[in-house]
């Protein structure tokens, strides 16, 4: 480990904090989805697992791969703002799962049918996470129709599919509002030596940003989904730490200059990715998105204080 320990919670922090194992994701394949290419992602991930002591995952030995969306090396332009996406997402999958495999599929562009083709790419590629930190989202209520087909992308039994629940405070965006995704929403994360836990979760809303939930307009609610809230898919179903205040440690130095501390669901989707791989490979045939919901009285938090809208 490097001398200076960059600000925001690394590794060992997000572990002690979930409580997931040191060496979870040995034998699985994450999968992240971004839009446009991050030219500087491999050695970038190489910086933070050297500095938090995290084994190296690299192309040479087969750990990193990178892809464009139809599998190939045709890469698509850089761009800032997707690079530091990507830097985060690699870096939140390793916080979490350590001994994963690491495969980043780069869409040709940010529109729902690229990323979309990009999540199916992953899939035949083998990925058993596939974590997506994008979402549309039109207005404050408002979904486009649209997603009802789109939803096809991010069918895939036996894979858990995960994505952000969106940054805007109250409100709903697809993927997310997919029933066969995990959507994961975003808390303030703090240390609290007062309880049993040694740290306490609030709803991530200040400053005009926050966790995105609600019901959705258009698709279905799905079978393991029994609260009276909303008629339609209710969002989120998993949350995690997302307050920049509170934010993780990343290394990015194509789209910033190197460590910064990031928020937003984006954090918290990769991270609960992360956590499923930690979990091992989910049973084929089956919907992982029903698994938290299975074991929710005995593995997880409940996050009972804060607020992010009406």
């Amino acid at each position: 480990m490097a001398a200076h320990t960059p600000p925001g919670f690394g590794p060992a922090d997000l572990r002690t904090a979930y409580a997931l194992p040191d060496d979870g994701g040995k034998g699985l394949t994450v999968a992240v989805v971004v839009a446009q290419d991050a030219p500087a992602a491999e050695a970038d991930l190489a910086v933070y697992r050297a500095q938090f002591g995290l084994p190296a995952c690299t192309s040479a030995d087969g750990c990193f791969t990178k892809v464009d969306q139809r599998g190939g090396t045709d890469y698509p332009e850089p761009e800032a703002g997707w690079a530091g996406e990507a830097a985060l997402d690699l870096d939140m999958v390793s916080a979490a799962a350590p001994n994963a495999h690491l495969l980043l599929v780069e869409a040709d562009d940010a529109t729902i049918d690229n990323l979309g083709a990009a999540v199916q790419q992953a899939v035949t590629l083998g990925a058993d996470v596939v974590s997506n930190s994008y979402g549309t989202r039109y207005d404050l209520f408002e979904e486009d129709p649209a997603e009802t087909a789109w939803d096809a992308y991010y069918d895939h039994p036996g894979v858990a599919i995960v994505a952000s629940s969106g940054d805007d405070d109250a409100g709903v965006s697809f993927p997310a509002a997919s029933p066969h995704v995990t959507a994961v929403g975003g808390t303030s994360l703090r240390r609290d030596t007062g309880t049993a836990r040694g740290w306490s979760e609030s709803v991530w809303s200040h400053d005009g940003y926050g966790t995105g939930s609600g019901c959705s307009l258009y698709l279905p609610k799905p079978a393991f989904q029994h609260d009276s809230g909303c008629d339609h898919r209710t969002v989120a179903d998993v949350s995690a730490v997302a307050d920049p205040d509170t934010g993780v440690a990343v290394y990015d130095s194509y789209g910033s200059a190197g460590w910064g501390v990031y928020g937003g669901t984006s954090a918290s989707a990769p991270l609960v990715a992360g956590v499923y791989a930690a979990a091992g490979r989910a049973a084929k045939d089956t919907e992982p998105i029903t698994y938290p919901y299975s074991a929710a009285d005995e593995a997880l938090n409940d996050v009972t204080y804060g607020s992010n809208g009406t």
